[in-house]
């Protein structure tokens, strides 16, 4: 599957992204296909403890018959059977990032970022999105670090050139005030895996994102 066409135009960076990691006590599969039920188009796949080629593969397959993108965390060779890989700052120099951006081709790279100066790096190095956080409070990351609140996503938003994607501890509580700092997307593991029906929470988020974001 390494270097295939897409099938499929990819959608906006932007709106409601999904992420299934392998820690919540559910198969990534199942969980996978309930969120594209509810309409998810952007999903990245979590494990780490190591990433399973083959599950990617099957995900992978299942995302494109949606119309969906599949984004990898971490492991560049997983991500060459999906649509992009995503890399926190402790996984990639400046220079790996520009190796790693010729590995994908035209496939997507999203890195995660703290701060407007990483973003600015990022971007010069490849990037097609950013991932910042935390937003509020998680317990999903533990290396984390404090919350960045709504005006320390915003200050990276306005440093970036290409779309960010909130992440931690959001909820519909919060979405509104992930909304208000520009981000393009609203990054969600726990309140879409840990709800009693993931397909209609999904739903309800999309909705609602839609509303503060249109």
């Amino acid at each position: 599957m390494s270097g295939a066409p897409r099938s499929f135009p990819v959608p906006r960076l932007a709106g409601i992204y999904a992420i299934v990691d392998a820690s919540l006590p559910v198969l990534p599969e199942t969980l996978l296909e309930q969120l594209l039920a509810g309409g998810i188009k952007l999903v990245q796949y979590r494990n780490k403890s190591g990433v399973d080629r083959s599950r990617v593969q099957a995900m992978h397959a299942l995302t494109q018959r949606s119309g969906a993108v599949l984004i990898v965390n971490d492991d560049l060779e997983a991500a060459l059977e999906a649509d992009g890989l995503h890399a926190g700052q402790e996984d990639l120099s400046a220079h790996d990032v520009v190796a790693v951006r010729a590995r994908l081709g035209s496939r997507i790279l999203g890195i995660s970022c703290g701060t407007a100066a990483e973003a600015r790096a990022a971007v010069e190095a490849g990037a097609d999105y950013l991932g910042v956080g935390p937003f509020a409070a998680t317990a999903t990351k533990l290396d984390a670090g404090p919350p960045l609140g709504e005006s320390g996503v915003r200050d990276v938003v306005a440093a970036s050139a290409v779309p960010v994607a909130a992440i931690g501890g959001i909820g519909l509580a919060n979405l509104a005030g992930v909304a208000r700092t520009g981000a393009a997307m609203a990054a969600i593991v726990s309140a879409l895996g840990l709800a009693a029906d993931p397909a209609a929470a999904a739903r309800e988020f999309t909705v609602r994102w839609n509303e503060l974001r249109p």
